[in-house]
């Protein structure tokens, strides 16, 4: 059998507070109706849960996964992430950025969930740019 893609991942996860401005009073996201969320134009807190998987390129250790860990859990050494607006899809893309320039020319998948609920995964190609 043929592997296709190898990979090795890791969670990690930080409490961070951000917001959503135009929920406020964008009229598709401040309904005032069941659907209304204009609360999140104001800063609130969720723990940020990270999943990151990384292209390897052999089965022994080509990258130690604590390491790999301990090393992006680094990237955000602060007692609580202050994300302003930026959305899941955005740290992602962030930290992939971080990931490429560490470990070049690899694939990267990334998930952002918010309270391990909702998120975003993210694909990134072998040179940095998004799939699809």
């Amino acid at each position: 059998m043929k592997i296709n893609n190898r990979k090795i991942w890791v969670t990690f996860q930080k409490e961070g507070i951000h917001l959503y401005p135009a929920a406020i009073d964008d009229p598709a996201l401040a309904t005032g109706k069941w659907d209304d969320v204009s609360f999140l134009g104001y800063a609130h807190r969720h723990i940020f849960h990270f999943k990151v998987a990384i292209q390897v390129f052999h089965d022994d250790r080509d990258i130690e996964f604590i390491q790999f860990k301990r090393w992006l859990e680094s990237l955000y050494n602060t007692n609580m992430l202050e994300l302003n607006h930026r959305s899941c899809e955005m740290i992602a893309e962030e930290l992939a950025e971080q990931i490429n320039q560490k470990y070049p020319g690899r694939d990267i998948e990334i998930t952002v969930a918010e309270d391990n609920e909702n998120g975003a995964t993210m694909s990134f190609t072998d040179k940095g740019e998004q799939n699809g």
